[in-house]
């Protein structure tokens, strides 16, 4: 057959806009790979790539750093110009996190009380979020333990998500002083219900990978947990679906000495992700058979829909969320990044709207009583 039709090296342009520079593999890091397609057989196929882009900071559940945001933005960006790339996968390093948002002791300790510096990093994040949703290839959250937070919002900003049935799933910005309005504000009320949307949004309640399957949130919830050679499905959490009071628990947490053996059977097995990956190659497989100009734009008509409602209020969000930056974010994360001296991650809720009751001027002394003190030695 003539090869004729591939051009010359020198011919190939190269569209992207980054070089490695803002890649690495100390964490913490952005890691950016291809890997080899993989055929019916498991065979890799010539020249065409799973790109995967990796939150490489296990020791802080993946939260990402301003640097590790840049390497995101320069990874999808890659990824989408390149032709050999067939489809992107999102994902963390290590087995206990995808990601848990933003990295906390970089707010507490930088961005809190610098609005403008924060705002100059909402615009980091905002832009983050725009090259996953903007990529010209199907991109896939491989998610390996604990999407929360902005963890959660990254996630939901792909077209599927694969995940982990050991994963949770929720929100913490109000009870960490900040907003879900790094995309579940915008994303939420689209795909689920409004009071479902509003209700995950707002209760800080972590929801398992059944839920998130049962509520139509993610793609697939697979079994990882392996005692004595075999899969299990994650013992932690009900999977018989069964009505109790007229409520289905289904992907609800088990209590009482439920949960005491399932924590056992967790402890004596051990975390494999063949399954999970195994899956994933399998979508990867189907995206390589499609014709990858319909595909794409296939994609994009589902994308526009997230895409609309996020670009109504992105700028708007930056803005508060910078501003928000002097006041109850700085008690949030601080709270938060203190809890090992103090053994509490949360302010003195009660307290505080006692003094906003009484109309009380929120200074530093305000401040300093209602944050949690250090543990006596």
């Amino acid at each position: 057959m003539s090869l004729d039709w591939l051009p010359r090296d020198n011919e190939i342009k190269n569209h992207a806009l980054h070089g490695t520079e803002h890649w690495g593999t100390e964490a913490p890091s952005t890691i950016y790979e291809k890997r080899p397609v993989l055929g019916e057989q498991g065979q890799p196929v010539d020249g065409l790539f799973t790109a995967w882009v990796t939150l490489n900071n296990p020791a802080q559940f993946n939260s990402y750093t301003t640097d590790m945001v840049k390497g995101v933005i320069a990874g999808f960006q890659a990824a989408s110009a390149d032709r050999g790339v067939v489809a992107v996968v999102f994902t963390g390093a290590g087995d206990r996190a995808f990601c848990t948002g933003g990295n906390t002791k970089e707010y507490a300790e930088y961005y809190s009380r610098r609005p403008n510096e924060y705002g100059e990093y909402m615009d980091l994040f905002n832009a983050m979020v725009d090259g996953i949703l903007g990529c010209k290839k199907p991109t896939i959250c491989r998610v390996n333990g604990m999407r929360i937070a902005g963890g959660q919002e990254i996630g939901m900003a792909c077209d599927l998500t694969v995940s982990s049935d050991l994963a949770i799933y929720g929100q913490a910005g109000p009870k960490h002083g900040s907003a879900p309005d790094g995309g579940s504000t915008d994303f939420l009320p689209w795909m689920l219900s409004i009071e479902d949307a509003m209700w995950n949004c707002i209760s800080c309640e972590m929801w398992s990978a059944y839920k998130m399957k049962l509520k139509g949130l993610i793609t697939a919830a697979v079994p990882t947990l392996k005692v004595d050679g075999e899969f299990v499905p994650n013992p932690l959490v009900i999977t018989d679906r069964y009505v109790n009071g007229g409520q289905v628990v289904y992907g609800e947490s088990k209590g009482g000495d439920e949960a005491r053996e399932a924590k056992a059977l967790l402890k004596s097995g051990s975390v494999d992700f063949a399954d999970l990956d195994a899956e994933i190659d399998r979508i990867v497989w189907r995206f390589t058979n499609l014709f990858p100009g319909c595909l794409i734009k296939s994609i994009e008509g589902i994308r526009g829909k997230k895409k609309y409602f996020w670009d109504q209020t992105k700028l708007a969000n930056r803005h508060w969320l910078a501003a928000n930056m002097s006041g109850e974010a700085f008690l949030g994360f601080t709270a938060f990044n203190s809890r090992k001296q103090t053994g509490k991650d949360t302010i003195d809720f009660v307290k505080f709207r006692q003094m906003i009751a009484a109309g009380a001027l929120m200074d530093d002394e305000a401040y300093a009583a209602v944050l949690p003190q250090p543990l006596e030695e």
